[in-house]
């Protein structure tokens, strides 16, 4: 039925917040929620970069927007930025737990435990930490979406990123886990993407990519950034009113459900 917010994916009034929300990713999924309608409060650890993001949102939709340096491995940074959002809008509808990072080591002898730390920091205690102070205050208030963003590597890890992995596979864990803690008045799920072309891809030998994704990929390529948000907007929206503890994959097929 047309207008109806169960299918057309409207966030009108909603304010959203997203971390990792400078670049990637991120970008595409702020991009998204204020073309729908939504405020958004964007987050990284590079706040200029953010507030940039913030003023370019506010010209081209005229949607509320503010960007805010958080680093959410720091419990500290993650309680500061559920107060600011909440000081700036009075309410927070959707949280998108987006950041990440996954440092190249050598060899898994070669990990240090700063290294470990601070990736398990950042995908999996930050989520954790922004979950727990901003979904308690949706379950006492209006309700809300929480999205987690993981990865296929959480199922099907390679050696080179065993941290980034475990932490990934915690966070679906952590998912269906909330999802029980905050039902029924906030939902949780979580997009779990493959290879996707954003600024980070740069680094990549890209016609090695290329073989390698036509060979083992089903649809023969990486995503574009753009191609994550209908699942970003489904679970924020109305249309996902019966959807939690869902770990949807956006991969183009490139990972298999595990046995």
């Amino acid at each position: 039925m047309k207008g109806d917010r169960r299918t057309d994916f409207d966030l009108s009034g909603r304010v959203a917040v997203v971390t990792g929300g400078s670049r990637g990713l991120g970008e595409a999924i702020v991009r998204a929620f204020a073309a729908h309608g939504a405020d958004v409060v964007i987050a990284s650890r590079k706040g200029l970069a953010c507030a940039a993001l913030a003023a370019e949102i506010r010209e081209q939709t005229g949607r509320r927007a503010v960007g805010i340096a958080c680093h959410v491995g720091h419990w500290a940074d993650c309680d500061a930025l559920a107060d600011a959002a909440y000081a700036e809008f009075g309410r927070v509808d959707v949280l998108v737990n987006n950041a990440g990072m996954s440092p190249l080591y050598p060899s898994i002898g070669e990990v240090s435990e700063e290294l470990f730390d601070k990736v398990v920091g950042v995908n999996l205690k930050g989520p954790f930490r922004l979950a727990a102070v901003i979904g308690t205050r949706m379950m006492n208030g209006d309700g809300g979406s929480i999205i987690n963003v993981s990865s296929i590597a959480a199922v099907q890890p390679s050696p080179g990123e065993l941290p980034y992995a475990a932490a990934k596979a915690g966070l679906n864990n952590l998912t269906v886990g909330l999802a029980r803690a905050l039902g029924p008045r906030v939902r949780v799920n979580c997009i779990m993407p493959g290879p996707f072309l954003t600024d980070i891809s740069k680094a990549w030998d890209q016609e090695a990519f290329a073989r390698t994704a036509e060979r083992s990929i089903p649809l023969g390529r990486g995503g574009q950034p753009e191609e994550v948000v209908g699942a970003a907007l489904y679970l924020a929206s109305d249309a996902a009113s019966y959807t939690t503890g869902a770990v949807i994959k956006v991969d183009g097929g490139a990972a298999y459900a595990p046995a």
